[in-house]
């Protein structure tokens, strides 16, 4: 993890080389993006570990960066924010944000949370095995959730968030877990709130059902959610 290379999308520069000193100290590698068309660029030809990205840059935002990002990949993102943009910030999470940071910050805040994301990235989910939960195929060592129909097996496009909420509900698939569950379990390192859970949630649900496995990933009212519907 200490070997990662860190994409830096921010166009102020000495936000950017306070981040990049503290990062390379705690021994990552970097590369600094100063708008979102070359941070798109860096992206495409270096395939950095994590991206921290800056929303309000030049060119292409970081909203239309990362939507961008997710169409094809699931790197993880921390998006960078200012304590207005509120709106921004539910938006990156739905888009599959990984985690987010507020203006003005503790750098060494900023590298906490780069490492935590990076060690849930490299394998939060210890038993390596596969579940299945009715249409699903959960294939914890792979890192991947396949919807299986019929002798087809269709991969869904998860990111690392969506795929520990789900691996973790598929231990007990019936069971309704809440958001401070949910959150204890997939983001012990990190100060997610609960809409957070929300988003991802909402997004895996979209995936799934797009995939075929409707109404799976159920709310629970007053609870929180549930993975396997309970049927009649």
């Amino acid at each position: 993890m200490s070997n990662a290379l860190i994409l830096i999308a921010e166009d102020e520069p000495d936000i950017a080389e306070i981040i990049e000193a503290y990062l390379e100290r705690a021994g990552f590698r970097t590369i600094k993006a100063s708008d979102g068309e070359m941070a798109l660029i860096l992206f495409r030809q270096l395939h950095p570990d994590l991206i921290l990205l800056d929303i309000k840059m030049p060119k292409r935002d970081g909203i239309d960066v990362l939507r961008e990002i997710r169409r094809s990949s699931d790197t993880p993102v921390i998006m960078v924010t200012a304590m207005a943009e509120d709106i921004e910030k539910i938006s990156a999470l739905r888009l599959g944000a990984d985690d987010y940071v507020l203006k003005p910050f503790n750098t060494l805040e900023v590298v906490e949370r780069v490492k935590a994301v990076l060690r849930r990235t490299n394998g939060q989910v210890e038993k390596i095995r596969n579940i299945h939960v009715g249409l699903l195929d959960i294939d914890i060592s792979a890192h991947a959730v396949f919807v299986c129909q019929d002798k087809n097996r269709q991969p869904l496009a998860l990111t690392h968030s969506e795929f520990l909420l789900v691996a973790h509900m598929s231990a007990y698939p019936r069971r309704a877990f809440s958001r401070a569950e949910l959150i204890d379990a997939c983001f012990t390192d990190s100060d997610a709130l609960e809409r957070t859970i929300d988003s991802h949630i909402s997004n895996a649900r979209r995936k799934l059902e797009q995939g075929g496995a409707v109404g799976f990933l159920e709310t629970v009212r007053g609870v929180g959610y549930r993975l396997e519907p309970l049927g009649e």
